[in-house]
């Protein structure tokens, strides 16, 4: 039997979906030691293995066939456009892609204006502008704290994600549009599932009926 492999997004996606896979009995307890040193983690007697990556990094592996599963938010897939299956949403870590800014920004929203948007995630941003608003905007693409640029002057609005909203808050700025909900997906390589089809198929039916009692 050949290894099932799990790219997991480090940090709190990967504890959550741990806690899930737990619940279904698939452990890896070498994960659990805080201390190691291990890139791979591996429980042998159901043939998995598991490793922690970078959340943009994480459809990269799934997409090449490095790793057969991958748990990461949907805005880094909707973001990195990798050619994988987006089998499941787990549910946690819920949260949403926002267009935010000072609440007289608003105006300039809905006359279309040419304005300036600061995001850490351009591709979502040139998506939501150009194909469904049909604004032409010019995109500044950063990777510190977005919240700056519209106190600053840098952008009149930045787009980026919100969970509850007290960054912005204290900062002077507010929701003006939501972009779309996100939350953490299973995906999957395209060759995996064909291959590994009953292996992952069973995993996606206990997931999914795990979902249903919680």
């Amino acid at each position: 039997m050949r290894y099932l492999t799990f790219a997991l997004t480090k940090g709190r996606l990967a504890s959550k979906t741990l806690d899930m896979l737990e619940k279904l009995g698939i452990t890896c307890d070498e994960m659990k030691d805080k201390n190691s040193r291990k890139l791979i983690f591996t429980n042998e007697e159901l043939g998995l293995r598991f490793f922690l990556a970078k959340g943009p990094d994480v459809p990269t592996y799934v997409e090449y066939g490095a790793a057969d599963i991958g748990v990461v938010g949907k805005d880094t897939i909707i973001e990195e456009g990798r050619k994988v299956h987006e089998v499941l949403d787990l549910g946690f870590g819920k949260c949403r892609m926002c267009v935010c800014g000072h609440e007289e920004t608003a105006e300039k929203l809905q006359h279309h204006e040419l304005i300036r948007v600061a995001t850490k995630y351009p591709n979502i941003a040139k998506d939501y502008f150009y194909n469904k608003k049909h604004q032409t905007v010019e995109i500044i693409k950063l990777n510190g704290s977005i919240e700056l640029a519209p106190i600053v002057g840098l952008s009149e609005v930045i787009v980026d994600i919100v969970e509850t909203g007290s960054t912005l808050k204290e900062n002077g700025l507010v929701v003006l549009e939501e972009v779309c909900p996100l939350s953490a997906r299973m995906i999957v390589n395209p060759v995996s599932m064909r291959m590994e089809n009953d292996r992952i198929k069973e995993l996606i039916t206990n997931l999914r009926n795990l979902l249903r009692e919680e």
